[in-house]
């Protein structure tokens, strides 16, 4: 699955528009249809919420003018990743317990290691990804079969 919102150009340190923020729920919930379509209901709740921190990292920081979320199964993971065409630097914050904010990559990362996965940001800083291993039966299904972008198959 490879699906693309469009954002109004905007300057870094302005509020993304609210349509851009309701953009982010249709996303998720395309994604949550093509997990069910494809037998992956497991992964659904941990993949909807890594979804939503990344997307709206991607659409509150980047001011780039969309964003891109891919899903892909790759052999025995499923790969969630989420592309804001723009360079930058994307790091974990240290938060304190008051802070309204910044605690979405930190939640990314607790995630994917209670699930056995990673995750990690392109050399350009454009693309934050993780990757959650599948459920032990649907690894034995699948075998080896390369990559395919959910819902292509």
């Amino acid at each position: 699955m490879s699906e693309q919102i469009a954002l109004t150009p905007r300057a870094a340190d302005s509020a993304p528009l609210p349509q851009e923020t309701v953009r982010i729920g249709s996303l998720r919930r395309i994604a949550a249809a093509k997990l069910t379509f494809c037998g992956l209901d497991e992964l659904r709740d941990t993949v909807m919420l890594i979804t939503s921190e990344l997307l709206t990292n991607a659409v509150i920081h980047s001011g780039g003018a969309e964003v891109r979320l891919t899903l892909i199964l790759r052999d025995a993971s499923l790969c969630i990743a989420v592309n804001d065409g723009k360079a930058g630097r994307v790091q974990m914050r240290n938060v304190d317990g008051d802070a309204e904010s910044g605690r979405g990559l930190a939640l990314m990362d607790t995630l994917a290691k209670e699930h056995g996965g990673t995750w990690g940001i392109s050399e350009n800083g454009a693309e934050t990804w993780c990757s959650l291993p599948l459920p032990a039966e649907k690894r034995a299904a699948r075998g080896s079969s390369g990559s395919v972008t959910l819902g292509q198959d």
